[in-house]
């Protein structure tokens, strides 16, 4: 038995310890809402743009995708689907993990259950904290995850920003203590396309894409689980009832 325990907690620790993120850094809380088709389209358009190219989402199909999200499949095809695959194969990327190993120095993961193992507060705040670091390979650093093998792919909508903790500047300090605050600010010339509160809404869009990716049928499984409540709750009633008749002589 004392095998057995301490065996499920080595396997447990590993998932502990992504879904933590490791840095310490305090996550920002967003709200996820599944039942906002306009934000998981937009999302998914994201994803699809801008990350699939070196993740894939191996266990979702793009038929499910299309229907889920209300999108005819043929526009879906047309506008989401840029190779030879089919409505119904599953969204795979077109990297090779020997050739990924090669660019980042490991096979970018699998994306279908992120949001389930790291968390979407935890999405969230990555996808804004990328800053510029030249001491990394591309050029970039992360807040949540240090020294991450992947480079700022929305940086064309987000801009570049600098860290302010290591920042000189007198505006980055405190007035009343001289203390600096730590926090970002965008690199004068170096804009993205995207307003902070665009770039803020977008990130979240996407995020819910990954919510929505790591289980599809959540929001029918809370919708049944409300039926199934409702009828034990009314099969307990009848129960108790019958219980009382045949137990009414022995007591």
């Amino acid at each position: 038995m004392k095998k057995q325990l301490i065996a499920l907690l080595l396997a447990w620790m590993p998932v502990a310890v992504m879904a933590a993120g490791g840095s310490g850094y305090p996550l920002t809380h967003v709200d996820i809402n599944l039942e906002d088709k306009a934000a998981l389209q937009e999302g998914a358009k994201l994803y699809i743009n801008y990350c699939m190219g070196c993740h894939s989402t191996e266990f979702q199909r793009y038929e499910r995708v299309a229907d889920d999200l209300g999108i005819p499949h043929e526009l879906f095809m047309d506008n989401l689907v840029f190779d030879d695959a089919k409505i119904g194969d599953l969204m795979e990327n077109a990297m090779r993990d020997d050739e990924a190993k090669l660019w980042f120095g490991a096979a970018p993961p699998d994306l279908t259950l992120v949001a389930r193992v790291r968390g979407t507060d935890w999405l969230y705040t990555y996808l804004n904290t990328f800053y510029v670091d030249p001491k990394r390979p591309w050029g970039v650093n992360n807040k949540v995850f240090p020294d991450v093998a992947m480079p700022h792919v929305l940086a064309e909508l987000q801009g570049l920003q600098e860290d302010t903790c290591g920042d000189t500047d007198p505006s980055t300090r405190d007035t009343l203590t001289g203390e600096r605050m730590c926090g970002f600010k965008p690199i004068t010339g170096k804009e993205g396309s995207m307003s902070e509160q665009e770039y803020k809404e977008a990130t979240k869009n996407l995020v819910t894409f990954l919510a929505y990716a790591g289980e599809p049928a959540q929001l029918e499984r809370k919708r049944v689980g409300v039926y199934v409540l409702l009828f034990l709750a009314v099969f307990f009633v009848f129960a108790y009832l019958l219980k009382r008749e045949f137990w009414k002589d022995v007591h």
